[in-house]
């Protein structure tokens, strides 16, 4: 009889946990997979665990997605004191985890990083569920350096990962990344009128991620002469956080009409199609993306990131020849030059796309997807 119930529920129900978050970097990989899954188990049922507080709380139901908050929170390095609250908070995180997994009933968890997956996938481990993490830098964080023990599967998106998990668990996989970045109609004229720009100039998009990154927008406020003077035209986002003063700042210049400024860009695939060069921090996601669309790129790598991963992600490319790189101290005095140089270099522009289109790994969702419901018909 036992076997027939289970057959069943293979044909029923699929039920996935997919937690993690914290930033676009984790969201994004972690609402491809669901797609990819839904895509795969149309009446698949997949509830995200998140923290409170943080981006997925509004991003996953904006994807469609139901998911539940944990108050979990990281550990203050400089105020050893308030770490007794942040104890207090993974313990109570760790009863609520454990709570949602008893009601949900999942046959498989994924982790993509980030705070909330540390207790939901331990609690899952502990319970007999299997687990997949998804690690997208080519350094692995601590979240998922302290999971890889209890994960059945680790996806990973960089060679060489042995130095962090068990080979044997590994598969390399590439980072998911958003969809509408490939499917985009558009030619680059059309791409680049709607920006209002000149199809006949050359274009550098500058983007900082999604709230900006200061050294990044004050190499450009450093060289608006340059700018003004170059034959190029250039894409600037210059992120919500420091639009404001950016414009005031600008207002107080002689117009530089070769540079059109946005706090936020909502068509990213336009945006790309429209750029010959793109400068960029060195996020794993991102650098997924410019794999993937064969951009040529220089990238900026945030100093403010746990382990300085985003320089490590840089230099997986750059010791390929398949991007540029600039310190964030050197940026403000060399970014734009460099730029300038580098877009008008269109051998430089060609080897630069065609190593860095060597390093993608496409159809990541989908290859991760069927790990997910592999996993889980195990578990049945």
């Amino acid at each position: 009889m036992h076997g027939i119930q289970d057959t069943t529920l293979m044909n029923d129900e699929l039920r996935v946990i997919i937690s993690g978050g914290g930033t676009g970097g984790h969201i994004f990989p972690a609402v491809s997979i669901a797609n990819a899954i839904k895509a795969m188990h149309p009446d698949a049922k997949i509830l995200f665990v998140g923290a409170l507080g943080r981006m997925e709380m509004q991003r996953v139901p904006a994807a469609g997605y139901e998911i539940k908050g944990l108050p979990i929170q990281g550990f203050d390095r400089k105020n050893l004191l308030k770490n007794v609250k942040v104890l207090y908070k993974i313990w109570k995180s760790q009863r609520m985890a454990k709570n949602i997994i008893k009601e949900f009933r999942p046959q498989v968890a994924v982790g993509v990083g980030g705070y909330a997956s540390g207790p939901t996938l331990n609690k899952a481990a502990a319970m007999g569920i299997p687990c997949l993490i998804q690690e997208q830098n080519s350094y692995a964080g601590v979240t998922n350096k302290l999971l890889a023990k209890k994960a059945a599967k680790i996806c990973v998106a960089y060679e060489g990962m042995e130095r962090f998990f068990p080979a044997e668990k590994i598969l390399l996989t590439g980072n998911p990344v958003r969809q509408q970045l490939l499917e985009t109609t558009q030619t680059k004229a059309e791409a680049l009128r709607s920006f209002g720009l000149d199809a006949t100039k050359k274009t550098i998009l500058i983007v900082g991620g999604s709230l900006g990154a200061r050294t990044v927008n004050e190499s450009v406020l450093k060289n608006l002469d340059a700018i003004r003077q170059g034959d190029v035209q250039f894409i600037w986002q210059t992120g919500k956080y420091y639009h404001a003063q950016i414009l005031e700042q600008l207002a107080r210049e002689p117009k530089v009409e070769n540079l059109m400024v946005t706090d936020f860009i909502s068509d990213m695939g336009a945006a790309y199609k429209a750029a010959d060069l793109v400068v960029s921090r060195a996020g794993a996601g991102s650098i997924s993306e410019f794999c993937l669309l064969g951009k040529p790129v220089i990238l900026v790598p945030s100093p403010n990131v746990a382990e300085d991963h985003q320089t490590k992600n840089a230099l997986a490319l750059v010791n390929k020849d398949a991007a540029l790189y600039v310190k964030d101290v050197e940026a403000p005095a060399l970014l734009i030059p460099l730029a300038i140089d580098t877009v008008q270099d269109n051998a430089k522009l060609q080897s630069l796309s065609e190593n860095i289109l060597k390093m993608a790994l496409p159809a990541s969702a989908e290859i991760i997807a069927k790990e997910v419901v592999a996993l889980a018909s195990q578990k049945r």
